[in-house]
């Protein structure tokens, strides 16, 4: 026994045990009381059903991972104050630490709880340990916070590095008898599900996989990250983004993890650099998130609340179930139905179809995406939906209109993307898979496609809904750039 205080270590977007700041600040100073609250109430972002599925694993993962530290996880399901006092009294604790986070009703609820917990008597401890650069000292000259991404990641590269990582704690002092709620009442995967299984095939969450998947993408796929990035069609990205979000793995441990691998192999140089950038992109996002918070609701230009958005829902569903008549959009919508996932450059691809051949508002593909991604995180989606659409930092300008036959030549040559995910396509030779309504009716029989009924016709022509998004652009005037910049693969 200890006649210490417990310490009540909320966890949030932190489930791991390494470079777990208000872990390690907990574990030398008492018995630690690991608690997770699920917080119904309040929020507009909780966490759609993809990254529900994924929370549900995680947390019992970290259940598995805490008990044998010797301080089992409590999950109380509830408001934060009023389940941190409750906790407190039972247990007798004086002093409560978590990590901080930036979501927007996660900042006002933040201070405020901190505040009324202090006035309470209590010991409040709150580190960082989400981002790799806290928001408020990365600035621009004159002060105020970047909102063009090039100078941002200079200043990022210019300040202090990143701090180094903390290893887990090897035991913890607890207390017995507290009560917990059982994480399958939660019911985060409801039982009528069809969806899960894919995910489960996908993915294994937690800090383990969290590393693995680390340890795989430096050894096997970093040295073609640079240009294979943009391949949906090869394993060449990182698939760090839902162990990010969630926590299972920390940005720093990542960046220091490739700058180690950088320092050991020097020819990674470019494709490590280019990872890194992407890193700070994410950074970028929250910092931007932190400083805007109305960013998922509103466009960063505000010229774009005059935008005649479309009203289509037979469209969106269209684009939503995978069915344009665009094999590469439907491939991507397909892969994000089916794994809670989506290559990046073909979620470019997709979101340009939904913003500019549908015209429909980026606020819809934003919700589809939060709630269908393991990787929902609100500072990358909206401000990449935003940067897609025109109207957010550092935009794509509106007129760069992807065409998705191109982009699909381009970046899945052999057509291996769309018969993975589009397998009523399969049998289509490469020349004409990213185009099947072009093709000679005789090359359709014979691959077994009768368009209109094995797959649909487009449900738009690129071309005309090119022209009419340049003329809906036109309608709010300050918008639209004095450029006409275009390449072969926007147009």
């Amino acid at each position: 026994m200890t006649d210490k205080f417990p310490i009540i270590l909320w966890l949030r977007q932190n489930l791991r045990l390494s470079d777990n700041a208000a872990l390690t600040w907990a574990a030398g100073r008492g018995p630690v009381i690991p608690l997770y609250i699920l917080d119904e109430s309040g929020d507009p972002w909780a966490p759609g059903g993809a990254s529900k599925w994924w929370l549900n694993e995680t947390l019992a993962d970290l259940a598995e991972s805490f008990k044998k530290l010797g301080a089992p996880l409590i999950l109380r399901r509830g408001k934060p104050e009023k389940i941190l006092r409750e906790l407190a009294k039972e247990t007798d604790a004086k002093t409560i630490t978590w990590q901080r986070i930036y979501e927007p009703f996660h900042c006002k609820q933040d201070g405020k709880l901190a505040n009324d917990l202090e006035e309470a008597g209590f010991e409040i401890q709150i580190h960082p340990g989400f981002l790799l650069f806290e928001p408020e000292p990365i600035k621009t000259g004159g002060g105020t916070p970047f909102k063009v991404y090039t100078p941002f990641s200079k200043a990022c590269f210019a300040a202090p590095a990143p701090g180094k990582t903390l290893p887990a704690p090897k035991k913890l002092e607890s207390i017995s008898g507290i009560k917990s709620d059982n994480l399958k009442d939660w019911k985060l995967v409801p039982r009528s599900a069809v969806w899960p299984k894919g995910l489960a095939d996908a993915w294994t969450p937690g800090e383990a996989a969290a590393h693995d998947r680390l340890k795989d993408f430096l050894s096997e796929i970093l040295a073609h990250y640079k240009t294979g990035r943009d391949r949906p069609d090869k394993d060449y990205t990182s698939r760090l983004s839902p162990y990010l979000h969630f926590g299972n793995i920390s940005p720093r441990q990542v960046w220091h993890a490739v700058q180690f691998a950088l320092a050991k192999t020097p020819s990674l140089g470019n494709n490590a650099e280019r990872y890194l950038l992407e890193l700070l992109w994410r950074e970028f996002s929250w910092h931007l998130l932190f400083h805007i918070p109305d960013l998922p609701t509103e466009p960063l230009n505000k010229s774009f609340a005059k935008f005649p958005w479309k009203h289509d829902v037979k469209s969106l569903k269209a684009w939503q179930q995978g069915m344009t008549g665009y094999p590469i959009v439907d491939a991507g919508m397909r892969q994000l139905w089916h794994t809670g996932w989506m290559h990046n450059r073909v979620r470019m691809i997709v979101a340009s179809f939904l913003i500019k051949d549908l015209l429909i508002d980026w606020r819809e593909g934003a919700a589809w995406f939060w709630d269908t991604l393991v990787d929902a995180d609100l500072g990358n989606n909206t401000a990449s939906w935003q940067w897609v659409a025109g109207c957010g930092a550092d935009a794509s300008p509106y007129f760069r209109i992807f065409n998705p036959t191109l982009q699909g030549e381009k970046f899945d040559p052999n057509g291996d993307y769309v018969r993975e995910w589009v397998p009523e396509l399969a049998r289509l030779d490469a020349a004409i898979i990213h185009s099947p309504w072009k093709a000679p009716t005789a090359n359709l029989a014979k691959a077994g496609v009768v368009l209109g009924k094995t797959y649909p016709h487009p449900i738009v022509d690129h071309g005309k809904a090119r022209e009419r998004a340049l003329e809906a652009l036109k309608q709010t005037k300050s918008a639209a750039p004095q450029a006409t910049e275009t390449n072969d693969l926007f147009d």
